[in-house]
């Protein structure tokens, strides 16, 4: 089954769009562009705060509270979730499953822990990818700090922790509208074994339908 998922960025009460996951450019309210794509049929909605600050944290709550008395679609959110609190904190404002990226690199079983309490379904990872040397690296950090794992050894650690779905972001690709890194695809997809989201460069619905025919 294939899901069209708007991805939100948001830095304080704005919603804002970067190149690579750099240079970000304020675009407005969020509230009004999330009701848009749920309008427009989205399957759900990503919602990730792009600078995770703690002074920044109710305002997001503040966004997901709103936008789900309005908005009845799933509902993810990440951006600077490093307990178990915080994912309570979340999922009692609305949100319905959380994602997971730069905590885990410093406490792997942190995943475990979640999902653990939570379910896998409750909880995905952001894989963020790009090639250093012809090779597939992980970041984390929203793609500015190395952490030293290649993609296929991260994979398989974070599904071993029991983590329920894995979004894939092309770093390289993020934000261009130059067409999906399909040769990331290719080097992993034999490795995933759980639901996976493709983000970073769509360009065209053509896209998708490719993806749908090759993956």
């Amino acid at each position: 089954m294939y899901r069209i998922i708007p991805k939100i960025e948001i830095k304080g009460k704005n919603i804002v769009k970067g190149i690579n996951l750099e240079g970000l450019r304020i675009l407005g309210d969020p509230n009004y562009f999330i009701l848009n794509y749920y309008k427009d049929g989205a399957d759900e909605i990503f919602i990730q705060d792009v600078v995770a600050s703690l002074y920044d944290r109710y305002s997001l709550l503040n966004i997901i509270k709103n936008i789900s008395k309005e908005c009845f679609i799933p509902i993810t959110v990440g951006g600077g979730i490093k307990s178990i609190e915080d994912i309570i904190l979340l999922l009692t404002n609305g949100a319905d499953r959380v994602t997971i990226n730069s905590h885990a690199y410093k406490d792997i079983k942190f995943i475990s822990n979640a999902a653990s309490k939570f379910g896998s379904s409750t909880i995905s990872f952001d894989v963020q990818v790009i090639k250093v040397d012809g090779k597939f690296m992980t970041f984390y950090n929203n793609g500015r700090t190395p952490s030293g794992y290649d993609l296929i050894e991260w994979l398989n650690i974070v599904q071993n922790e029991g983590v329920g779905e894995i979004i894939l972001t092309s770093v390289e690709r993020e934000g261009l509208m130059k067409g999906f890194d399909n040769s990331l695809l290719d080097e992993c997809r034999k490795y995933i074994n759980v639901p996976v989201l493709v983000n970073g460069g769509l360009s065209c619905p053509k896209e998708i339908s490719s993806l749908k025919k090759n993956y």
